[in-house]
C-alpha cells in the first residue's frame, strides 16, 4: 500500500466582508514555495477552499459554492510609502483549476483593515483606546489605495453593532471605506487604460449570434459592462433563480461579457475570457419598479434612484459585489451613461453625490466624487460602508502532497 503524506497546518482567519466571505492568510504564514506567486499558491488556494470540484459544490474545502464564497485573501505589511498593509485578492474557481488574480473583492475590502490588526499588521502604537483608526490598504492587483475606517472599543476592533447590511443577516458594526482614484489607468490583463476604455460613455457592443446592445464600458473599481434591462427583456427586479435557473440566458451573458472584455482590452482574443472570470463584471440596470427582496423585503420604487443587477463568475450575484458598486457609483456621477440615464440623470437623487441601487437583497447607496478635467472625467474617491467579523481563526488543513 503507498502510503499517503500527512495533512499540514497553515494558520488562516475566516472572515465575512460585507456579502462575502474569504479565507484570510498572512503572507509569511504560507508555505515558503507559496510566498510568491504561481503554480504552487495557487494550488494551495484551490485545496483549502475544495476546487476544482466538478460537483459544484465545494464539499471537501472551505468555499461555499457561490462566487461569494470562494475567495481568498493574502496580507502582508506594506513596504509602500503611506500605506499600512497590502492586500491581494484572488477569486477562485468552483469547477476549474485555477485563480483569477485580475481584479480586487470590494465586499472583503471591508475586512481587510480589521484582519491586518487581528494579525498584528499594524503598529499598536497606533490603535486608539476608542473611536476609529484609519488603515491606509494598497490594493496589489489593480495598485489602488482603500482607506478603511475601522471602528476601535477598548483598543479593540468593534466587530458587533447596529449597522444593517442587506444581504447580511445579522447586524455589525460599520466599516465606511473610501476607494481612493478608483478609476483604473493599468487595471485587468490587457492594461486597458482610461476610465472610459473606448472613449465613450455609451457604445454600441455587437456579439454575433446574440445581438447588438447599447453598453457602458466602464473601469471603476473594478472593469464593468453595463447594459441596459429593457433591450435584454428583463425589467430590473429578477432574483437570482430567474437568471440563474436560465442556461441560455447565462451563455448569453457570458458571450455579451467576452466581447465587452475584448473592446476594453482586458484580452487580447474571445477565448481568454474563459480564464478571466473575474474580470470584466457585467450588470444590467433599469430605473426604480417595486418589487420583493430574496429576504421577502418590500422594496419601494421610491426607496432607490435605480436597480441594477450584476453577474458574478458566470452567474447572477444574490447582492451586489462591492467592486461593482463603486462602478455604479461612478458611472451614476457622469452624465449619459446607461447608468446615469437609468437613475434619472441624478434627478432622483435624495443624496447628492451618491445614488441608493435596488439589487437582488434590497438597497446600497453608494458616493462618488466626480469631475471633468481636460475634457475627462475623473473620480477622486467613491465611497460606501460595509461591516465585516471574524467566524473562525486557527489553521487550515490541507494534504502536504497537494502542491
Amino acid at each position: 500500500m503507498t502510503p499517503h503524506p500527512p495533512q499540514i497546518k497553515i494558520p488562516a482567519t475566516y472572515m465575512r466582508g460585507g456579502t462575502s466571505k474569504g479565507i484570510f492568510f498572512r503572507l509569511d504564514d504560507l508555505p515558503a514555495p507559496a510566498q510568491q506567486p504561481g503554480a504552487v499558491r495557487d494550488a494551495i488556494l484551490l485545496r483549502v477552499v475544495g476546487s476544482p470540484d466538478p460537483y459544484g459544490k465545494q464539499i471537501d474545502g472551505l468555499g461555499n459554492a457561490s462566487s461569494s464564497t470562494s475567495k481568498a485573501v493574502i496580507l502582508s505589511r506594506s513596504t509602500r510609502p503611506g500605506h499600512d498593509v497590502d492586500y491581494l485578492f484572488g477569486q477562485v474557481s468552483i469547477s476549474q483549476p485555477f485563480v483569477d488574480w485580475s481584479g480586487n473583492c470590494g465586499n472583503l475590502s471591508a475586512a481587510v483593515g480589521p484582519c491586518a490588526i487581528h494579525m498584528g499588521l499594524i503598529d499598536a502604537a497606533r490603535i486608539p483606546r476608542d473611536g476609529s483608526l484609519a488603515v491606509r490598504i494598497w490594493q496589489a492587483n489593480i495598485r489602488k489605495t482603500i482607506v478603511a475606517h475601522v471602528p476601535i472599543t477598548n483598543g479593540q476592533v468593534q466587530e458587533i453593532g447596529d449597522f444593517e447590511l442587506d444581504g447580511v443577516t445579522f447586524a455589525a458594526a460599520e466599516v465606511p471605506l473610501e476607494f481612493m482614484d478608483p478609476a483604473d489607468d493599468a487595471q485587468g490583463a490587457g492594461g486597458a487604460g482610461a476610465m472610459f476604455p473606448t472613449g465613450s460613455v455609451v457604445d454600441t457592443l455587437e456579439v454575433p449570434g446574440v445581438g447588438t446592445f447599447a453598453a457602458t464600458l466602464i473601469n471603476a473599481g473594478i472593469p464593468t459592462i453595463f447594459l441596459s434591462a429593457q433591450e435584454l427583456g428583463y425589467n430590473g427586479t429578477e432574483l437570482q433563480d430567474a437568471i440563474n435557473g436560465d442556461a441560455a440566458a447565462l451563455a448569453r451573458f457570458e458571450a455579451i461579457r467576452a466581447h465587452g472584455a475584448l473592446r476594453m482590452g482586458l484580452i487580447r482574443e474571445l477565448a481568454d475570457a474563459a480564464t478571466l472570470q473575474h474580470t470584466p463584471k457585467i450588470a444590467f440596470v433599469a430605473p426604480p419598479a417595486s418589487y420583493t427582496a430574496a429576504s421577502g423585503k418590500h422594496i419601494d420604487a421610491t426607496d432607490v434612484d435605480l436597480l441594477v443587477r450584476a453577474l458574478s463568475m458566470g452567474k447572477l450575484h444574490h447582492a451586489m459585489m462591492g467592486t461593482a458598486a463603486v462602478a455604479i457609483g461612478t458611472a451614476a456621477a457622469i452624465p449619459g451613461t446607461l447608468v446615469h440615464l437609468a437613475a434619472g440623470g441624478g434627478a432622483r437623487n435624495a443624496v447628492p453625490g451618491s445614488v441608493c441601487f435596488g439589487h437582488p437583497s434590497g438597497t446600497l447607496r453608494v458616493g462618488a466624487e466626480a469631475a471633468h478635467v481636460r475634457g475627462q472625467w475623473t473620480v477622486t474617491k467613491a465611497l460606501m460602508s460595509r461591516s465585516a467579523r471574524i467566524l473562525m481563526e486557527g489553521c487550515v488543513r490541507i494534504p502536504a502532497d497537494c502542491f
